[in-house]
């Protein structure tokens, strides 16, 4: 086994970076979110993050040069599109900014901030690292950061008050940036 627990937690808590930040985001933008709702949020990062690896270790080889080539564009564009769409809500002076949970920008979220689990997927195949072990921890590592950055999210929010909602959308672009520098 080339890889060792510790390295598979450091690696489970960089991929988990993007899915904490867009949960913090979210936490500051979304005052309603309901128990449930904290949970899905969790359960879609958590859940993307582990399958993700899995798919690119399915993968390995096959396809990677096609699918890495186009996956940083993939993630800068859904995230680009949600935070300028953040923005323009709370820009907007008569329109009151929606504050409803949506399963599809869970999915997009989901999908943009584990894209990144892909190629590491293809590098467990490459290596023989252990895919069902590394999987698991990093899906509960994202599961973790997506719930807390959520909490924190909404102690900052109330805090800074609601037009941090413009924050919360360069955010997210700057992370679709980051995504697409491979940064």
């Amino acid at each position: 086994m080339t890889t060792n627990l510790l390295s598979i937690i450091v690696v489970a808590i960089a991929l988990a970076m993007d899915a904490f930040s867009v949960s913090l985001t979210k936490g500051f933008s979304q005052k309603n979110l309901e128990n449930k709702h904290i949970l899905y949020y969790g359960l879609f990062f958590g859940g993307f993050q582990f399958m993700m690896p899995v798919f690119g270790f399915l993968c390995g080889n096959t396809i990677s040069s096609l699918i890495s080539s186009f996956s940083p564009i993939v993630g800068f564009i859904l995230l680009l599109a949600i935070g300028l769409n953040m923005i323009r809500e709370s820009l907007s002076g008569g329109e009151e900014i929606s504050d409803e949970f949506s399963f599809k920008e869970l999915t997009l979220l989901a999908i943009a901030t584990s894209i990144d689990a892909f190629a590491v997927g293809i590098t467990f195949a490459l290596l023989n690292d252990p895919l069902l072990l590394s999987c698991f921890i990093i899906g509960i590592v994202a599961f973790i950061f997506g719930v807390c950055g959520i909490f924190i999210g909404r102690k900052v929010g109330d805090y800074f008050g609601d037009k941090f909602q413009i924050v919360g959308g360069i955010v997210l672009i700057l992370i679709g940036v980051k995504i697409l520098l491979g940064i």
